[in-house]
């Protein structure tokens, strides 16, 4: 018994200390564009039944011997899941910064032909006049942007039009975002990209501003998620929780000592 206690505390302590991995890295990413935090969900493990024999039930017809009592076995992490609640929209006056207020990720085309997503709108544009994000991924669809071009604007509804040096304008496309059922449900790939998988379902591609698609807004940036305070309260509780289970592993200690004094005496 004392060996599944603490065993059971055991566990309680590892997913303490994967709970405080995924709030401190929250935290580091406070100031990470369009971050989404994550939240450790646990799960109790199986119950056993524990034959118990009280002193007495005063019950006619109760059998002592067949009394029993479920004990538990400890918690095991279940998932980490992302939670896309909107960040703060803040201004950076960058015509090739874009935020998207509402649902939706920017499709995002790697070298490979694969497609990601993101939403992190602070673009680039590369040799070629396309497009592109830090990292490289072209916007999806291309947009290419000629040599005589001065300033670009980009509409709410995803419309990229090209301001010329000879005082003219050019439309070059369409920005579109996709949305997913079960957004939680996407893979994180880390530098704020994220990929399909069958938890999330298919991407489905739409026009921002419509079909439940949020807004796009030109100079802007989506920032972290975060709540420090939050972040900050969960960290005391699970720090908490870590003491207690680590109190637990050492009073069991205790009580195998004394019952290994009894025996000797």
């Amino acid at each position: 018994m004392s060996t599944r206690a603490l065993k059971t505390a055991a566990s309680g302590l590892y997913a303490q200390q994967l709970n405080i991995e995924i709030i401190s890295n929250n935290i580091a990413n406070v100031n990470t564009t369009a971050f989404k935090k994550n939240k450790a969900e646990f799960q109790d493990l199986m119950y056993q039944d524990e034959i118990v024999n009280p002193v007495s039930t005063n019950l006619p017809g109760v059998d002592e011997k067949n009394i029993k009592i479920q004990v538990g076995n400890g918690v095991k992490p279940g998932s980490g899941e992302k939670i896309f609640t909107q960040g703060t929209i803040t201004a950076t006056n960058s015509q090739l910064d874009v935020a998207i207020d509402g649902d939706g990720f920017f499709q995002l085309k790697k070298a490979d032909g694969s497609y990601v997503y993101s939403r992190d709108g602070s673009f680039k544009m590369n040799s070629e006049g396309k497009l592109i994000t830090s990292g490289g991924q072209y916007l999806d669809p291309e947009i290419t942007v000629s040599d005589d071009t001065k300033s670009l604007t980009i509409s709410r509804d995803g419309v990229i039009t090209a301001e010329l040096a000879d005082g003219s304008s050019e439309v070059l496309g369409n920005m579109e975002l996709v949305k997913f059922i079960n957004p939680a449900g996407l893979k994180a790939l880390g530098d704020n990209l994220y990929s399909e998988t069958e938890g999330s379902g298919e991407p489905i591609l739409g026009t921002p501003g419509s079909d439940g698609f949020g807004e796009v807004h030109q100079g802007y940036l989506e920032t972290s998620n975060v709540d420090i305070v939050e972040e900050m309260i969960a960290m005391i509780t699970a720090q908490r929780a870590y003491e207690i289970n680590s109190k637990t592993v050492k009073t069991v200690e205790e009580m195998m000592q004394m019952a290994n004094n009894l025996k000797q005496s």
